[in-house]
């Protein structure tokens, strides 16, 4: 028996050894990997956040003038591209070679078979049935949803004014994001804004903060493995809920014919078939229950947090940067003056300044750090020698990218004007990937950017900010969160104009 239990040892020692000379042996540089862990104890410990990994792996490699790199989480290998080029047939060009992101998708988890989860076909046949419902003409539709929000946004504001009280911006806006989040995908009003204890802010929080084991799982096992053992995308109690008050949603309103601006709306004429698609097309384009309840999910994960970031991000700078935040004001009071001193979809779409702000900000400050992809046929990398097999998975380095001064000089400066037209056509494509690019490309962009819009707009055009000295400065990331986030409360002065 203990001959057996040390010969198990041994050879998975070995296992591990020889896995991680992977990308050695494929003719590709690899940072040296510590043992078992790979390039990244501190993050998959909790101890640093995972997105430093790359950012500080893209910085390296530049200075060494790779054009990528490998590295192990544990002993699985992944790909690093920092060129360009390379990105770009990676996204674009050769797409069918890295259709998926390799998440755990599995048909025993509901939950997991959301759109950004999914890959090949079932991943291709969803994202066809959903992507008129993210057209500009449905943003428009659903605008006066998010308006409806900002109210509970400003008196948030408004009562921290009143008492000469700093407010926690991060705080107030993921509740803000929650409630809107909410509404729109869910049909449902929430008060998270005035009700911390608010159930759909409790489930998001946990969603975003997992743990060791589950990252140890989710990164180096496949989802036909872990699907048959159990394994879920969210914790059971998150499943349940989500589950049964989507489920109660279609129920009520489908008894009671109710119609209403937003996603359930839009979801439930697809489940019917009456979207305005062809006839003869309705069997491919309708949806199942259960596709209905995992895209409300994938709705909620990916505007809870992405949204709010940003929007606290964008306030940070603002009062770190006040020149800029006036000018930010001058454009939306001007704008609203122009159309009776209310905010219209038109009015937001025509503020080019603050379009220039949003972008700065997630240049500086990507939500999705990183862009995940899997290679899903054996790829060779043009202009190389270099061989990814099928099933490795890839990381595309945003926040190094985005950071790059070769691309975008003195990289830590705040500074809107990198985004106008001219300064935008000067820089090669695939340095600007927030939202990803090509097929995969985030389907609901233009909700996320309308939602951070509505957000700036109906602050700054009430309110200045400045730092409060509560604030920690320099400012950390959080170490164990799926998006880029600030460490901590991030508390501003505001003041009413």
């Amino acid at each position: 028996m203990l001959f057996s239990i040390v010969l198990v040892l041994i050879t998975f020692l070995l296992y591990v050894k020889y896995k991680q000379s992977y990308w050695n042996r494929r003719g590709l540089y690899q940072f040296k990997p510590e043992y078992f862990f790979g390039n990244s104890r501190q993050e998959l410990l909790g101890r640093r956040s995972l997105f430093l990994l790359f950012r500080d792996g893209y910085e390296k490699a530049k200075v060494l003038k790779e054009k990528h790199y490998g590295i192990y989480f544990f002993w699985e290998p992944v790909y690093v591209p920092t060129d360009p080029g390379i990105i770009k047939h990676i996204m674009i060009k050769d797409f069918r070679h890295f259709h998926g992101h390799g998440w755990f998708s599995h048909p025993n988890d509901r939950l997991s078979r959301n759109l950004f989860s999914l890959e090949g076909d079932p991943w291709r046949l969803l994202r066809t049935k959903l992507t008129p419902t993210f057209t500009s003409g449905k943003m428009k539709m659903m605008f006066d949803t998010l308006m409806a929000k900002t109210e509970g946004l400003e008196r948030c504001i408004d009562e921290h004014v009143a008492r000469q009280q700093p407010v926690d911006i991060k705080d107030c806006a993921a509740r803000f994001a929650t409630d809107v989040i909410t509404s729109s995908a869910f049909g449902i009003e929430t008060d998270a804004l005035t009700n911390d204890e608010n159930e759909f802010r409790r489930y998001g929080k946990t969603m975003f903060r997992r743990s060791i084991l589950y990252m140890l799982l989710f990164n180096t096992v496949p989802s036909w493995i872990l699907g048959p053992m159990g394994f879920k995308f969210a914790p059971t109690d998150l499943d349940r809920f989500f589950s049964q008050t989507v489920l109660d949603t279609i129920q009520y309103r489908e008894k009671n014919n109710v119609s209403r601006k937003d996603f359930m709306h839009l979801l439930l004429q697809l489940k019917n078939g009456n979207a305005g698609t062809e006839s003869s097309a309705k069997s491919s384009k309708t949806l199942t229950d259960d596709e209905i309840i995992a895209q409300c999910f994938g709705f909620f994960v990916a505007g809870f947090e992405t949204s709010s970031t940003t929007i606290t991000f964008a306030l940070l700078e603002l009062a770190g940067n006040r020149d800029i935040q006036a000018r930010l004001r001058k454009e939306i009071v001007e704008g609203l003056e122009q159309n009776d001193g209310v905010i219209t979809y038109e009015a937001m779409m025509g503020m080019k300044y603050l379009d220039m702000v949003v972008n700065e900000t997630l240049r500086k400050y990507p939500p999705g750090g990183n862009l995940p992809r899997v290679c899903s046929k054996t790829y060779r990398v043009p202009g190389t020698d270099v061989v990814i097999e099928k099933g490795t998975k890839v990381q595309i380095p945003v926040w190094g990218i985005q950071m790059d001064p070769e691309y975008y000089p003195d990289p830590e400066t705040f500074d809107p004007e990198r985004f106008t037209a001219d300064n935008k056509a000067k820089r090669p494509e695939m340095t600007f990937l927030p939202f990803g690019e090509g097929p995969r490309m985030c389907i609901g962009l233009r909700f996320g950017t309308m939602q951070v819009k509505v957000g700036l707009i109906s602050l700054l055009k009430k309110f200045k900010f400045t730092l409060n000295e509560k604030t920690r400065t320099p400012i950390e990331m959080e170490k164990v969160n799926f998006v880029l986030a600030v460490e901590g409360d991030v508390w501003l002065n505001a003041s009413r104009v």
